[in-house]
């Protein structure tokens, strides 16, 4: 407890030290480096229309770190793609990058999280027109999803490192990147569904590192997912609703107010706030 604590401070003294620009793009930086990326089983999607996003490893002061399990959401508007976050090492210090949302898929530091985001650009799916459509070469599906197409042309690289910078992934992001990346991550933030996904993870003993090892059986997933359903529906209540598999009427772009803070105490879609 007393490194977490340690780890802590030491986070917050790397923040007070970041530009301005810097400290629009990470949510918080520590000195312990992620474990790497787990084997887990993609669950299928609901229904047409729900977009993956994929595990990652977030850091909270009390929990350390934790697997927010990857899982299908709606996204905020027609069109728009997730860019996942990503720890990169810099200074001695590991960071998380928050995920945002936009028109096409960015940076996301060369991580493979798997499914169609094997370290550049995503190849489950895509959107043609107003219908997303499901790659079955790299996505699992069932018979509820009627909008698919087949292509094999992607690098399934098997490289589970978590983490960007010396000692992990080697991979900087170029200038057409880091421009799309500064657009997008001031206007494109999760949505309040992932943050609430994030909070569930956190709050889920079973999901800590100091306890799974970083081994995630399917029983615990399935578990965690119980639990999730029971979390959401108390956090949103009839907003959570299960949607038409027609999802030829998305919601307009609910971007507004939902700006998290950039300094928080959970690395994550989500902080912990106290």
């Amino acid at each position: 407890m007393k490194a977490k604590g340690l780890a802590y401070i030491l986070s917050i003294v790397s923040l007070l030290t970041l530009g301005t620009q810097a400290k629009a793009q990470l949510s918080v930086s520590i000195n312990i480096a992620p474990p790497p990326i787990p084997v887990y089983t993609q669950p299928m999607p609901p229904a047409d229309g729900y977009i993956w996003i994929p595990g990652y490893w977030a850091y909270d002061q009390y929990s350390g770190y934790y697997w927010v399990p990857g899982y299908w959401t709606l996204p905020p508007s027609i069109g728009m793609l997730w860019t996942p976050g990503y720890w990169g090492f810099n200074n001695g210090m590991y960071a998380w990058h928050r995920g945002y949302w936009g028109p096409r898929v960015g940076f996301y530091g060369g991580i493979n999280y798997g499914f169609g985001y094997f370290g550049t650009g995503f190849s489950g799916g895509m959107w043609r027109g107003n219908t997303y459509v499901y790659n079955t070469a790299v996505t699992r599906v069932n018979t509820n999803i009627h909008n698919t197409y087949i292509d094999n042309h992607y690098v399934n690289n098997t490289n589970r490192i978590s983490y960007n910078g010396r000692g992990g992934v080697n991979m900087t992001p170029d200038h057409n990147d880091r421009q799309y990346m500064r657009e997008q991550r001031n206007n494109s933030v999760p949505t309040d569904d992932q943050r609430s996904h994030n909070q569930a993870a956190r709050n889920n003993p079973d999901m800590r590192f100091e306890r799974n090892n970083g081994t995630l059986n399917q029983d615990m997933l399935n578990r965690h997912n119980d639990q999730m359903k029971d979390f959401r529906n108390q956090q949103q209540g009839h907003n959570m609703q299960m949607p038409r598999a027609d999802r030829n009427n998305f919601r307009e772009p609910r971007m507004a107010g939902m700006h998290q803070p950039h300094m928080q105490r959970g690395g994550g879609e989500g902080g912990r706030r106290r």
